[in-house]
């Protein structure tokens, strides 16, 4: 595989920039009144690192490596519920402006792992934080705690699609059709979807030396192209990451690919919510 001298993404591995993304992250307003914090589905197969993500993020801002949602390496998935997490800026400090909601994992077989059918309730904001899922019968809207009428803070604003870079290319059939049934339904609804590909320092020794090796490795470019044209999202929506597992201590590199990857959360996010203020000036003139 090349490996290329210049990256073919540029990227700034400084503390600067560290401090410049976490900043912008702070500082971020959702684009409409309505919305404190936005909120970020994350969905993909079990063991994909969905969790881990989390756990990473919340880590970079408390400034050392914390676990807070159970993650770890079973074959079925360790989340039951539907879970929502609020990161914040340091000890004790404000939430951020970004909720990630985190899911059952996939599974290829009908009947197990996360219903398409609760995808859409998770959607449109009806399913309450807790919520235990069951497999093989979906959210029926009498359930405790069901919302009847979310209103645009319940509701997801950008659904991301965690993948492990070890197993984008013996990715089963039936994952991959789940997927795309998902991804027509979000499609519908308008809202934007980002890949987030994680483990990639396992995937690749080149990355695995030096993380600032990423982009000009020739084999992450390969995997990033191949996850594009399987998840049907464009190469700008595929963000690398290397989340926390067995370090102790945080990595300024590992948390310039994390941020980053946040930021796009939130850049994806504002492209929705300028969606949905176009299409209600646009009634408003038809009126």
């Amino acid at each position: 595989m090349p490996e290329f001298e210049k990256p073919w993404r540029p990227m700034i591995w400084e503390n600067e920039k560290r401090t410049e993304l976490i900043d912008s992250i702070k500082l971020y307003c959702p684009m409409t009144s309505s919305v404190s914090q936005v909120r970020v589905l994350l969905i993909g197969p079990v063991g994909a690192g969905k969790s881990s993500f989390f756990n990473s993020i919340n880590s970079v801002f408390r400034g050392y490596v914390s676990n807070q949602a159970i993650a770890g390496s079973s074959t079925t998935s360790l989340t039951t519920k539907f879970r929502t997490y609020s990161v914040k800026a340091g000890r004790g400090g404000k939430p951020l402006p970004i909720i990630l909601c985190d899911t059952m994992g996939l599974e290829e077989n009908t009947g197990s792992g996360l219903d398409v059918d609760d995808i859409i309730s998770i959607l449109k904001g009806h399913l309450p934080d807790s919520y235990q899922f069951n497999p093989s019968a979906p959210l029926h809207p009498e359930a405790s705690g069901y919302r009847k009428s979310p209103g645009l803070k319940d509701k997801i604003h950008c659904v991301v699609y965690v993948t492990d870079a070890c197993k984008v290319s013996i990715m089963p059939t039936k994952l991959e059709l789940k997927l795309e049934a998902i991804r027509r339904k979000v499609n519908l609804m308008g809202i934007p979807q980002l890949v987030l590909l994680t483990k990639v320092d396992e995937a690749c020794s080149f990355v695995s030396r030096d993380l600032r090796n990423i982009y000009k490795s020739g084999y992450i470019e390969e995997l990033m192209q191949e996850v594009s044209a399987r998840l049907g999202v464009p190469m700008s929506c595929v963000v690398p990451v290397k989340n926390y597992s067995k370090e102790l201590e945080l990595d300024l590199n590992c948390d310039i690919l994390l941020l980053t990857a946040v930021l796009q959360m939130l850049r994806a996010t504002d492209s929705y919510f300028d969606e949905l203020s176009d299409r209600q000036s646009n009634i408003e003139t038809k009126q």
